[in-house]
């Protein structure tokens, strides 16, 4: 995925599917500069945050 991807999943009011080494996630923000997007796990109670690269979140399983 792409910074920009990223941008528009954010702003969207849809919910888009982002999946992380194939694990369901949602995006709660990004840092532009170091491409990488903060995550937390959509299933579970945990919502732990994580920050990823950019370029391994996808919109397919």
């Amino acid at each position: 995925m792409d910074m920009n991807r990223v941008k528009q999943i954010v702003s969207s009011p849809a919910d888009i599917p982002v999946y992380y080494n194939g694990v369901s996630v949602w995006i709660d923000g990004y840092d532009e500069e170091k491409q990488t997007a903060t995550v937390h796990l959509r299933d579970g109670h945990l919502r732990e945050q994580r920050d990823v690269p950019v370029a391994e979140l996808s919109e397919e399983r």
